[in-house]
């Protein structure tokens, strides 16, 4: 179970200002000023992602799921809020909880020069893993993955979904409890895509281990057909959330599309600070 309890997170992000008179000059003899600007990534994010259960993230770009999933996933410290993994505090650069969870990031970061099972192989023994496990458990995520034909093959030239496919085993090689996925069917084809739907529902199941995966994703007709409940985030925060049906109901909407474009861009809490900003 991941529980997350009013995140934040602000980033200063720095730009040139050139000194009084003629800017090109400024320039050459250094006079330019640095102009520190302050950009609230994520201004209170809370939501509760259960175990055998798939919660979906959605928001709009800039809304704050990537920066949130990072620090879920320990890669960035917090401001302020609590993150919790089955019970445990998550602080960034600790392995305390990166036992416990999973990441499928947007950047697969697979070696190209290694095999698929080398890939998967490494990130094994880097958990500890002894070498006999590692074997079993990548020759069984192949099987379930159907990417058997796949393993010795370097992955340099691999297409998006045998990437995708070697990425996933590779997150999953030391069977974690918890699992990220940030826009996991991304460039897959509509085979691929059924396949790995079916099996994030087998992992949920009690058969899979009842495993808690978040899964953040821009289509709808993804988080419609896959999630148990939904998290909307606008302008760094949670504003709506609960199931597909829920959310349906509360935006007042038959459409999911419209209803997330309701709830995440028409909410009053985002109205107003479009207004003010």
């Amino acid at each position: 179970m991941i529980i997350v309890n009013d995140l934040h997170k602000e980033f200063k992000r720095q730009g040139k200002s050139a000194a009084r008179g003629w800017a090109g000059v400024g320039e050459l003899l250094g006079l330019a000023r640095r102009r520190h600007e302050t950009v609230k990534a994520v201004d209170g994010v809370s939501f509760c992602a259960g175990d055998a259960s798939i919660t979906g993230l959605l928001g709009a770009n800039g809304a704050g799921k990537t920066t949130s999933l990072r620090m879920v996933a320990a890669l960035l410290q917090a401001d302020s809020g609590q993150i919790m993994v089955d019970g445990v505090a998550v602080q960034a650069g600790t392995a305390a909880t990166q036992s416990r969870m999973g990441v499928l990031s947007d950047a697969r970061g697979l070696y190209p020069r290694l095999t698929a099972r080398e890939n998967i192989q490494y990130y094994g023994l880097l958990h500890g893993m002894a070498p006999g496990l590692v074997e079993q458990r990548t020759a069984q995520l192949a099987y379930w993955l159907e990417m058997e034909a796949l393993l010795d093959r370097r992955t340099e030239g691999f297409s998006q979904g045998e990437r995708m496919k070697t990425a996933l085993a590779r997150a999953l090689v030391h069977d974690p409890k918890n699992i990220i996925l940030d826009e996991p069917t991304n460039g897959l084809d509509v085979v691929a895509t059924r396949a790995l739907r079916e099996f994030l529902r087998w992992l949920r199941s009690p058969e899979g281990g009842g495993t808690c995966i978040i899964f953040y994703t821009h289509i709808m007709q993804e988080v419609e057909r896959l999630c148990d409940q939904v998290v909307i985030v606008a302008q760094g925060r949670t504003v709506a959330s609960g199931s597909v049906e829920q959310l349906l109901q509360q935006a007042g909407e038959a459409n999911f599309e419209d209803a997330f474009v309701r709830l995440a861009f028409l909410h009053p809490e985002t109205t107003i600070q479009r207004t003010k900003s």
